[in-house]
């Protein structure tokens, strides 16, 4: 039950990070790394998976664009959008790689929605993004160890 409620409660964590609620998913990949009771892999991908799964929201906030945009909760501001979606006009599907930076990252999945990008490209690509970004993470988590 343990390894489940620790695979449950990073998933959360990684869905809620990628959506409109301010949280960090690293701390506590970290944590669970550094206890060195559960597979790697499976914290990778379940990381991966649940940051793909919170940045969906953010896609479909983006396709609900006009019914959603002055609700004081929608995640990102005017300003940030029209940003958002000129560097998503500019650069393309390809800018979903960067979906993981704090800053902007979120702006740049509901841009995808609003820009309408298919969902399985935009799956594809944000999974690779946020992917990288978790092995980037446990690699140099391993390596302080």
């Amino acid at each position: 039950m343990l390894d489940f409620a620790a695979y449950a409660g990073l998933f959360s964590a990684a869905f809620i990070a990628a959506t409109v609620f301010p949280m960090q998913s690293e701390a506590i990949l970290v944590g669970l790394i550094l206890s060195d009771r559960y597979s790697l892999i499976a914290l990778l991908l379940v990381a991966s998976v649940g940051n793909t799964a919170g940045a969906a929201v953010n896609w479909l906030l983006g396709r609900g664009v006009e019914r959603f945009r002055n609700n004081r909760w929608f995640p990102v501001t005017q300003e940030k959008l029209d940003k958002a979606q000129a560097w998503y006009r500019k650069y393309g599907k390809w800018s979903l790689l960067l979906s993981w930076l704090p800053i902007g990252g979120d702006a740049i999945t509901v841009a995808a929605g609003v820009l309408k990008e298919p969902l399985p490209t935009f799956l594809i690509l944000v999974f690779i993004g946020k992917a990288l970004r978790y092995v980037v993470l446990a690699a140099a988590t391993l390596s302080v160890v």
